[in-house]
């Protein structure tokens, strides 16, 4: 089943900044193959449920070996059995009804 989900991890007791956290993070997710979109505020995944599951259980694994001793995750998804819908497509959906 495909997923789309909106990933934010924040590593905590390791200082103010995180962005090594997230960059870690992020070649987690690129090395597992799934199409993904960072944002100011955490990061876009789309892809199959186990391999996206998978990969947000990794980067937690990958946060904890750096040294980060918690980590906090907001995790939002949604699926679909209607149709298949992309990331680009939902953006696309509401950037022409703004016009």
């Amino acid at each position: 089943m495909k997923v789309i989900a909106d990933l934010c991890v924040v590593p905590l007791g390791v200082g103010v900044s995180v962005s090594e956290y997230v960059a870690a993070c992020e070649k987690v997710l690129k090395e597992a193959g799934l199409n993904t979109k960072l944002h100011a505020y955490g990061t876009n995944i789309e892809g199959e449920w186990d391999e996206v599951f998978a990969a947000i259980k990794r980067c937690h694994e990958i946060v904890h070996q750096m040294g980060a001793p918690r980590i906090t995750t907001t995790l939002k998804f949604g699926t679909r059995t209607d149709r298949v819908q992309t990331m680009e497509d939902k953006v696309k959906s509401v950037e022409k009804k703004v016009r």
